[in-house]
C-alpha cells in the first residue's frame, strides 16, 4: 500500500473515533428495538453491518414488529435512505477522476451521515482510504453495539438506555462547528437549515412528510439557494480575475 494511502487510512481511523463511540450508543438502542422485534443477536449484527442507517433499521424494524410485506419494508427503507444518493452525489465531486470504479463502489458502502461530514470537511481531493479508514472504526462500534443491546437488553436501566443517544447529537455538534467558523456561509446555511428542519416538525401537510423525505427537500433547496447567492468559483476563474486585475495594475 501507498505511504499516501497508509497516511489517510490512518486519519480516517482516527477522525472517526468519536462517530464510532456515538454510533455504538445510538446502536445499544437499536438492538434492543431488535430483540422487541425477535430478531437473534446474529441477525440484528447482519442488520447493521449491512445497513448502517439508524433511521433506516428503525423504520425497518417497526415494520418487521407490524408483519409488512417485503415490498412494503424495501420501499420504506429505500425512501427514508434516500438522502444517501445525494451524500454519494456529491463525495463523487471531491475524488479524483482517475479513482477508479472498485473504489467508488466500496466508498458508497462507507456513506452514514457522519462519516459523508468528515469526508466533506477534507480540504482538497478525497482519498477513498480516508474514508476506509472512518468506516473501519465506525462500523463495528455500530455493529457491536446492536449486538449487545440485543444480548443485555434486560440488564440496562430504561433512563440509562435513552441517556445514550444524547451522544450522537454532540458527534454532530463536532463536525458543524469547526466548519462553521471557517465560513460564514456555510454557518449561514447550517443555522438556516436548522430553522427549517424545526419549522417542518410542526407546519400543517409537511409535519406528515417522513424525516428521510423532509432532509432530502431541506438539502436540495438550501443548496440550490446557496449555490445561486453564493456559487464556489472554480479554478480557472479565479486564474483569469488574477491576470485581469495584474493587467489593470500594469496599466
Amino acid at each position: 500500500m501507498k505511504k499516501e494511502n497508509v497516511y489517510w487510512l490512518k486519519k480516517g481511523l482516527k477522525d472517526a473515533v468519536p462517530i464510532g463511540l456515538g454510533y455504538f450508543a445510538v446502536a445499544f438502542s437499536v438492538g434492543v428495538m431488535a430483540k422487541t422485534a425477535q430478531m437473534s443477536s446474529m441477525e440484528a449484527a447482519l442488520m447493521s453491518a449491512g445497513m448502517v442507517a439508524s433511521a433506516g433499521e428503525v423504520a425497518a424494524l417497526q415494520l418487521i414488529m407490524t408483519k409488512a410485506g417485503a415490498i412494503e419494508m424495501i420501499m420504506t427503507t429505500l425512501i427514508v435512505n434516500l438522502r444517501y444518493f445525494l451524500m454519494g452525489a456529491s463525495l463523487s465531486q471531491k475524488v479524483s477522476e482517475k479513482t477508479k470504479i472498485r473504489h467508488r463502489f466500496f466508498m458508497s458502502y462507507c456513506i452514514t451521515d457522519e462519516i459523508f461530514g468528515i469526508s466533506s470537511a477534507i480540504e482538497g481531493e478525497l482519498n477513498p482510504f480516508y474514508t476506509y479508514g472512518a468506516a473501519l472504526t465506525a462500523v463495528p462500534c455500530w455493529t457491536l453495539g446492536t449486538v449487545l443491546g440485543n444480548v443485555f437488553v434486560n440488564l440496562v436501566p430504561v433512563l440509562v438506555e435513552k441517556s445514550l443517544t444524547v451522544a450522537i447529537y454532540g458527534m454532530f455538534i463536532a463536525i458543524i462547528i469547526p466548519a462553521s467558523k471557517k465560513s460564514k456561509e456555510i454557518g449561514l446555511c447550517v443555522a438556516f437549515a436548522m430553522i427549517v428542519s424545526f419549522l417542518t416538525e410542526y407546519l400543517p401537510l409537511v409535519n406528515k412528510i417522513s424525516q428521510g423525505t423532509k432532509v432530502i427537500i431541506i438539502t436540495i433547496v438550501i443548496a440550490a439557494i446557496a449555490a445561486i447567492v453564493k456559487p464556489i468559483e472554480n479554478e480557472e476563474d479565479l486564474d483569469q480575475e488574477a491576470k485581469l486585475k495584474q493587467e489593470k495594475l500594469v496599466q
